[in-house]
């Protein structure tokens, strides 16, 4: 089994995982390391294109590519990193793990897919933003990937939930873990850039920045938790929102990552407004 990978600077991630995705449609390995991230691609030989270490161009993004060779109880082993994620009251897990406390809100979602768990720190953002805010009314998640934050914000008490994704294969990620959990979602393709986001009371939207600055809307959210941010783009982020009505009133910060929680209504709206 060979393993390619693909390192490239956040800020030119998204160009580079176009491009990956070329090679695996289905979905990619994604490590994060600081400023860099690595992208992966498993395959047997043959499958994979067998290139040695360099670097390379991924549109203007210079990339380096390595290419290693993986044991063959791969697909077992990797379960072993995986732990069940807790946040709040809620408890992500993978298929294989045990259910938690009885009080626990349960979120099961499969690794395998490749599209996120709730590990990585702006998924865990968002879900804390979340829970500190009333669920009052409908939610949007935009590029809902696996679809975890839309079956989390179901669980708290979100109705009705929409997961929007440009990916059809993210779209049929959510729809399958949305049947898994036993949760309510309507789940439909949507591209960002050529339409607004449908009105809802709240909206979250995990996204990279360049994302995040196109997003539109024909009726502002009450509320909106902005993700995929790193530290240093959370102004100009403000500044965007701030033309749509919203103003930033909770920063959270986990390694090097920040999500942005907006709101254009009262304080009564949230229950945690200190900014961070």
């Amino acid at each position: 089994m060979l393993r390619l990978a693909v390192r490239v600077r956040r800020e030119d991630a998204d160009i580079a995982l176009a491009e990956l995705l070329a090679l695996a449609p289905g979905g990619v390995e994604e490590v994060d390391d600081g400023d860099v991230v690595e992208y992966a691609v498993y395959g047997a030989a043959g499958e994979l294109p067998a290139l040695p270490a360099l670097r390379a161009a991924a549109g203007e993004a210079l990339v380096d590519v390595s290419t290693s060779e993986v044991a063959d109880d791969w697909d077992t082993r990797w379960r072993e990193f995986h732990r069940p994620v807790v946040v709040g009251p809620l408890r992500l897990r993978a298929p294989w793990h045990g259910l938690g406390s009885a009080d626990a809100l349960d979120v099961v979602i499969d690794p395998g897919q490749a599209f996120g768990t709730g590990a990585h720190p702006t998924t865990r953002l968002c879900l804390e933003a979340l829970c500190d805010v009333a669920p009052t009314g409908g939610l949007v998640d935009v590029g809902c990937g696996s679809g975890v934050l839309a079956i989390a914000a179901a669980r708290l008490g979100w109705a009705p939930v929409l997961g929007l994704d440009h990916e059809r294969e993210s779209v049929e990620a959510t729809t399958e873990n949305a049947a898994v959990n036993g949760v309510g979602i309507e789940v439909r393709r949507h591209d960002l850039r050529e339409g607004p986001v449908p009105a809802a009371p709240t909206v979250v939207a995990n996204l990279l920045r360049p994302l995040l600055l196109a997003l539109t809307f024909t009726v502002s959210p009450r509320t909106l938790v902005a993700g995929g941010l790193l530290a240093h783009e959370g102004d100009e982020i403000a500044a965007a929102m701030a033309r749509h009505g919203l103003r930033a009133r909770r920063r959270l910060e986990r390694e090097g990552w920040i999500a942005v929680m907006f709101a254009t209504a009262g304080p009564s709206d949230l229950r945690n407004t200190q900014v961070r």
